[in-house]
């Protein structure tokens, strides 16, 4: 299964909370009462966010966090790169080389369909999330199309699927 950490997706919850009022400071133990994350699991995932150049923080009895950059900057790619490093389906995606490379039919579409996944992560911003959170507004998130080519036997799969 291909799935985030759990600190990740705390991370974005966080960050999204923060994207709804970017221009304020946001105290640690505030952001753990409006995501119900806990306390210590926030000031983690802060640090790390600090380091990762997405957050800035204020020290004292009116300090706290805020966003480096404006929400509509800052993607679910960037937070993932934050905290988990590289966005890679698989190594050779990212590193290039492995043990198996010299027979491995496998790379170039590995490489595509990390493009994919990447290229989707990059499409949605903290201001898209942060949107979602109005209770009032209902948010349309636009997609489109990726430029994937894919196998001809697929097309014919997809095909017989969508006419049942």
């Amino acid at each position: 299964m291909l799935k985030l950490g759990k600190l990740t997706d705390y991370a974005t919850v966080l960050l999204a909370a923060m994207a709804a009022a970017p221009e304020r400071l946001h105290a640690a133990q505030e952001l753990a009462q409006r995501t119900s994350v806990a306390a210590p699991t926030v000031a983690k995932l802060m640090k790390q966010l600090q380091q990762g150049g997405l957050v800035s923080s204020t020290r004292g009895a009116r300090g706290g966090y805020r966003l480096l950059k404006a929400p509509a900057q800052v993607t679910v790619a960037d937070v993932i790169r934050a905290l988990e490093g590289p966005i890679a389906l698989t190594d050779c995606a990212v590193h290039g080389a492995c043990a198996l490379e010299e027979g491995c039919g496998a790379k170039a579409p590995f490489r595509l369909i990390n493009a994919a996944i990447t290229q989707a992560l990059e499409a949605v911003t903290l201001a898209d999330m942060a949107a979602s959170l109005a209770p009032a507004t209902r948010v349309v998130v636009e997609t489109t199309e990726f430029p994937l080519q894919f196998h001809p036997a697929n097309r014919q799969v997809n095909t017989h699927v969508r006419r049942r």
